[in-house]
């Protein structure tokens, strides 16, 4: 087709790159083309114990082009808007070299839109020294309580103002923040080493990181308690996960699944992740929300130019969504979510989360420790891996339960299982529901993604604690 494009005149568009995409995109043959061109921004701080390892402030703009034709898509990055139509042409030809197939986009409706963050205290704007000295004070905290041998800080914060625009008519610039902060001490006596952390974020607001003295201060003495702390006899328990861990579970066990490129590409997948197909008890809920304001994984319109929805993955225990792009939703019949996402215009979008959660319950968390004989209690996040329905989870703090009661602080313990099975053994939620916004998501190369999850306290039954 040829490609047909109309703007809409509105006040606070940039004109000249406005005219300059809306002349590179005509009169092509093609099934559909669409143009990203980015301005960004990033200052990123790094401590080792004492040594200052990176401060730094950098800007940089690029774009990409993405052509399809015949079922089969053409991708060119570029670093200049110079040249932008040879640079729409070679992604024509690139799509031509392997097209052979019919491929129907979901349609959407064009979009004309501009979108501004709000900020009290937009952290791109913080001056450097006042990042590094407030970095400074928690970094000297750690390094002073007792045991602590060294420290790790990461800090960084960026904007990018992206365009968007279609063969189809859509025109979209959004301004969108980001800000992440990882603390962690490091504890050693002999030759034991432990170590505890704290992970926080926004969606650039400075005062998310503003006032965690006495956080950098617990996190330090609980890495000096874990050097003679327990390990748990490894076996199945009962086991509560906090907000946190329960929403890493909940966005890299199952969220990941819920991705639909990851279904139509896996065919044994695809006979687990049937819609309708019960996953776990009516009290469970997992959604997909980046339409709540305020968060790291928010936004308006994904990659696409697609609106954002919200999207109940289960609803009352029953698989009801999975999240989509324009492609992946026209390959399986279903509607598309908004929910295609690159890190930067070096790549092409793919299904990616965003705001991924457990609902919230009606039990309160005395009552979910209360039926417990003995279990464990697990908290934070250390690290974990999964594979298709498998996970293995570290959990960064965790306390042995003893007659419903909390006893003492164990070791880092690991949780092993198979997702399905351990959605199927929750049978308690809480009414906590806490949105973790520290960390990022990682796919395709394409990491850390700003995202969020979270979840009220959780008790599985049956669950395998990995220990001595």
């Amino acid at each position: 087709m040829t490609a047909l494009f109309a703007f809409i005149r509105v006040k606070g568009y940039n004109k000249g790159v406005r005219d300059l995409i809306a002349e590179a995109l005509k009169g092509h043959d093609a099934d559909y083309i669409e143009i990203h061109f980015e301005e960004s921004q990033a200052t990123n701080i790094a401590y080792r114990g004492e040594r200052l390892e990176e401060i730094s402030r950098a800007r940089n703009s690029g774009g990409n082009v993405r052509a399809l034709i015949q079922g089969s898509w053409g991708f060119v990055s570029f670093n200049r808007l110079s040249g932008l139509r040879d640079k729409v042409a070679l992604a024509l030809d690139e799509a031509r070299l392997a097209g052979r197939e019919s491929l129907k986009l979901f349609p959407t409706k064009p979009v004309v839109d501009t979108v501004i963050p709000q900020l009290e205290q937009d952290a791109t704007a913080i001056l450097l020294a006042t990042k590094k000295e407030l970095l400074d004070s928690y970094n000297n905290i750690m390094l002073s309580s007792p045991k602590i041998q060294s420290t790790r800080i990461n800090y960084r914060d960026g904007r990018k103002q992206r365009t968007f625009a279609n063969s189809e008519g859509s025109y979209i610039e959004q301004a969108k923040t980001d800000l992440n902060l990882r603390l962690t001490a490091i504890a050693r006596e002999d030759n034991e080493v432990q170590q505890a952390g704290l992970s926080v974020g926004s969606n650039g607001e400075f005062s998310s990181v503003e006032g965690l003295h006495e956080q950098a201060r617990k996190i330090a003495s609980r890495a000096a308690a874990l050097l003679s702390a327990p390990q748990v006899k490894g076996g199945e328990y009962t086991v509560i996960l906090d907000p946190v861990l329960a929403g890493v579970f909940a966005h890299e066990a199952f969220g990941h699944l819920s991705e639909s490129d990851f279904v139509y590409q896996n065919e044994n997948l695809q006979q687990v992740m049937v819609l309708g197909k019960r996953f776990g008890g009516k009290h469970l809920n997992i959604i997909d929300d980046p339409t709540i304001p305020n968060l790291r994984g928010s936004y308006k319109y994904d990659d696409e130019g697609t609106p954002a929805t919200k999207t109940y993955l289960i609803r009352e225990g029953i698989l009801e969504g999975r999240l989509h792009s324009r492609e992946t939703a026209a390959k399986m019949g279903e509607r598309a979510t908004g929910n295609a996402r690159a890190i930067n215009y070096l790549f092409p979008p793919i299904v990616r989360m965003s705001n991924t959660f457990i609902e919230s319950g009606s039990t309160s968390f005395e009552e979910i420790l209360g039926g417990i004989e003995e279990g464990v209690y697990v908290k934070d996040w250390y690290g974990g891996t999964t594979s298709l329905e498998m996970f293995t989870f570290s959990a960064g703090e965790a306390y042995m339960i003893r007659r419903g009661k909390l006893a003492e602080l164990l070791r880092p313990v690991v949780l092993t299982g198979n997702v399905f099975t351990t959605l199927q053994n929750i049978d308690a939620i809480g009414n906590d529901l806490e949105m973790n916004q520290g960390g990022g998501c990682g796919k395709g190369g394409q990491s850390p993604l700003p995202v969020s999850n979270g979840s009220p306290h959780i008790r599985i039954r049956h669950c395998v604690v990995g220990g001595r």
